[in-house]
C-alpha cells in the first residue's frame, strides 16, 4: 500500500517490474543527466595560464575552484591550512555525485526520446486513457483485457486537460507564491522597522533617563548649597558668640583681678574715695551675664528634612505602562529639514511625531505667514504629514510652523523652519487643466491641437506679486490662424479663444497684425503678425499692475492691460494649424 495515495497493488511474478514505470520522472532525470555531461565537458581549470585552459580535476568545496592536476600542485598543496578542505571530482565527472553515465532508460544527449508501450502489450503505443483506472491503455488492453468496460478517453485530449489543470493550480500555486513574497518582503521590512524603532526608543529611553539624572543632580546641587549656607550661618553665629563671650570674660577677669587688688589695700580713705564707683562697675559687670547669656544662640543639629522616599517609590514604579496614562495633548511635532523643499512658487513640507509619543493624534494643523513677515494664517488641516502649498509669491521668504490636535486639545507648535521661493519661475504647460484637444509633447513644453477651433491651455506657474517675463516660440504655423497669448485664472473658459471670458487677458494675431482682447472686447489693433519661427514675449509687472506683449523682441502696440492684479497662470489658445512651444532656456528681459 502506497503511503501517500493509499492506494494497493498486488505483486505479479515480475515483482517490483510489474508497477508502472514513472516515465516522466525518467524523462526529467534524463534531461538532469544530460546538462550534468554538458556542464562536465565545459569545466575547465580556473586558474590556468594556458589557452584554451585545462580541463579540472578536483574541485575544492571550500574554496569553490576549480584546479587541473598541475595548478592543484601548484596553488592548493595538501598541507599547511589547505590540509582539511574536501576535494571533489569535477560537476559531472563520473566520480561525482550525480555525475554523468548512463541514466536509468535514457538515451544519449542526441538520441530522441523512446515512444512508452503498454506494459502489458510490448508492441502496442499507449493511445487511450482510462478514467476509472487513471492510467494510459493501449488498444489491446480495451479490446481484450480488464478496460474493455472502463470509461476512456483520447490519451492526447486527456493530457491536454490534465496540463491544463494542473496549469490552473499552479497559478493558484504561484499567486499564493506571490504573495507569501510580498509578505516575507514585508516582514523583513518590519524587521528593519522594528530595529529602527528600538534604537529610537532606546536613545529616547536614554535621554529621557539622563534628563531625569541631570534634574536629580542639579536638585543635588540646590539643596547642597543650602546646607552648606546653613552650616556657613551656625558657624558664624557660633563664632560671633565665642567673640563676644571672650571680649566679657577678660573684661570681667580684668575687672575680678583689679578689685581683689583694691581690697588688699589698707588706707580706708583711699579705698572709700573709689569704693562707691567699684561698687557700681562691678555690679553693671555682673548685670551684662543675663539669663540666656552663657546659652549658645543655634543648634548643632541641622532643621532641614529631606523626604526622598516618594521620590525613591515613584522611581521604582516607573514602567512604561505610565506612558499610556493619562491621555493629554500631542507633543511638539518635529519638522524634517531634509523633506522640506521648494519648487517655483510652491514649498513642500514633512513633519512626524517623536518616538516614545504615546499620546494619540487625531491630525495636524500646519501654518505660513504672508511671505513678507506677516501673520500666521492655517494652510492645511488632516491627518496627513506631508503637505505642498501651491501658488505662493516668487522670491519671497515664508515661515511655517505645525502643531498635532487630538481630543484633549491642541498640542504645541514646531520649530518654526524658513524656506524660500524661486527668485524666477519655471513652468511647462499643464496636461492635468488643459482642454482635451490640446496634445502636449516634449515634456509637455510643446502645444499644439487636434481642433479647428480655439482651445486653451495653461502654464503650471501662478503668479501674484513681482515682475515675470516668459517667451513663447512658433514651431509651425499654417493657414494664418489666430493664437492668443496671455494670462488666465485657473476657472477661464478652455474651450474658446483666449480672452473671449472676463477671466482671460490676451492678445490674438495673425500673420499681419495683432488685437488686444478681454471680456471679448478687441482693442489697439496693431500692424505686426507672427510666422513660423516668431517668438512672442508676455510681460507681467504685478507691480505696476500692467501687462504688455512683445514679438521678436519688439514691444507691440501699447502696454495691453493697467489695474491687473490678483493671481493669474500663463495662457495661451491655438488649434489645430500652430504648434507653439517653450524655449529651452530663460529669456532676456526686453
Amino acid at each position: 500500500t502506497c503511503p501517500q495515495c493509499h492506494r494497493s497493488a498486488s505483486l505479479d511474478q515480475r515483482g517490483l517490474r510489474g508497477f508502472q514505470r514513472n516515465r516522466l520522472l525518467e524523462a526529467i532525470v534524463q534531461r538532469y543527466q544530460q546538462g550534468r555531461a554538458a556542464a562536465a565537458a565545459a569545466a575547465k581549470c580556473q586558474l590556468c595560464d594556458r589557452s584554451p585552459p585545462e580541463p579540472a580535476a578536483v574541485l575544492c568545496e571550500q574554496c569553490e575552484v576549480l584546479y587541473c592536476a598541475a595548478c592543484q600542485l601548484r596553488c592548493h598543496p595538501a598541507r599547511g591550512p589547505f590540509a582539511k578542505h574536501r576535494l571533489a571530482p569535477p560537476p559531472g565527472h563520473p566520480g561525482a555525485p550525480g555525475g554523468g553515465g548512463d541514466g536509468g532508460g535514457g538515451k544519449g544527449a542526441g538520441g530522441g526520446r523512446k515512444l512508452p508501450t503498454c506494459a502489458e502489450h510490448d508492441l502496442e503505443n499507449y493511445s487511450m486513457y482510462c478514467v476509472s483506472c487513471r492510467s494510459p491503455v493501449c488498444y489491446q488492453c480495451l479490446e481484450e483485457g480488464k478496460h474493455g468496460k472502463h470509461d476512456v478517453k483520447a490519451l492526447g485530449a486527456m493530457w491536454k486537460q490534465h496540463k491544463a489543470q494542473l496549469s490552473q493550480a499552479l497559478n493558484g500555486v504561484s499567486d499564493k507564491a506571490k504573495e507569501a513574497k510580498e509578505f516575507l518582503v514585508q516582514l523583513k521590512n518590519l524587521l528593519q522597522q522594528i530595529q529602527e524603532n528600538g534604537l529610537d526608543y532606546e536613545a529616547c529611553l536614554v535621554a529621557q533617563c539622563d534628563a531625569l539624572v541631570d534634574a536629580l543632580t542639579r536638585q543635588k546641587a540646590k539643596l547642597l548649597t543650602k546646607v552648606t549656607k546653613e552650616r556657613e550661618h551656625k558657624l558664624k553665629v557660633v563664632w560671633d558668640q565665642i567673640n563676644h563671650c571672650t571680649l566679657k570674660l577678660r573684661q570681667s577677669t580684668g575687672l575680678m583681678e583689679y578689685c581683689l587688688e583694691v581690697i588688699k589695700e589698707n588706707d580706708p580713705s583711699g579705698f572709700l574715695q573709689i569704693s562707691d564707683a567699684l561698687i557700681k562697675r562691678v555690679q553693671v559687670s555682673q548685670e551684662q551675664w543675663v539669663k540666656g547669656a552663657l546659652e549658645p544662640k543655634v543648634s548643632a543639629e541641622f532643621d532641614l528634612t529631606l523626604d526622598s522616599e516618594p521620590l525613591l517609590q515613584s522611581i521604582h514604579q516607573l514602567d512604561f505602562i505610565q506612558m499610556k496614562f493619562p491621555v493629554t495633548v500631542p507633543p511638539v511635532p518635529l519638522l524634517q529639514l531634509e523633506k522640506c523643499c521648494t519648487r517655483n512658487n510652491s514649498v513642500t513640507l514633512a513633519w512626524r511625531m517623536p518616538p516614545l509619543s504615546h499620546n494619540p493624534v487625531e491630525g495636524y494643523i500646519l501654518e505660513l505667514d504672508d511671505g513678507d513677515g506677516g501673520q500666521f494664517r492655517e494652510v492645511y488641516v488632516g491627518k496627513e504629514t506631508l503637505c505642498t502649498i501651491d501658488g505662493l509669491h516668487f522670491n519671497s521668504t515664508y515661515n511655517a510652523r505645525v502643531k498635532a490636535f487630538n481630543s484633549s486639545g491642541v498640542g504645541p507648535y514646531s520649530k518654526t523652519v524658513i524656506l524660500q521661493t524661486s527668485d524666477v519661475a519655471w513652468f511647462t504647460f499643464d496636461p492635468s487643466s488643459a482642454h482635451r484637444d490640446i496634445v502636449l509633447s516634449n515634456d509637455n513644453q510643446t502645444a499644439t491641437c487636434n481642433s479647428y477651433d480655439d482651445r486653451v491651455v495653461l502654464g503650471t506657474a501662478a503668479f501674484s506679486k513681482g515682475v515675470h517675463y516668459w517667451e513663447l516660440h512658433v514651431d509651425r504655423y499654417d493657414n494664418h490662424p489666430d493664437p492668443a497669448f496671455g494670462i488666465a485664472r485657473i476657472n477661464v473658459v478652455k474651450d474658446m479663444m483666449l480672452g473671449k471670458d472676463d477671466k482671460a487677458w490676451a492678445m490674438y494675431v495673425d500673420n499681419n497684425r495683432s488685437w488686444f482682447m478681454h471680456c471679448n472686447s478687441h482693442t489697439n489693433r496693431t500692424e505686426g503678425g507672427v510666422s513660423k519661427g516668431a517668438t512672442v514675449g508676455v510681460l507681467l509687472d504685478l507691480n505696476k499692475h500692467n501687462l504688455t506683449f512683445y514679438i521678436n523682441g519688439q514691444q507691440q502696440g501699447p502696454p495691453a492691460f493697467e489695474n491687473v492684479e490678483g493671481v493669474f497662470m500663463p495662457a495661451l489658445s491655438l488649434n489645430r494649424n500652430v504648434q507653439v512651444g517653450l524655449p529651452q532656456f530663460s529669456p532676456t528681459y526686453p
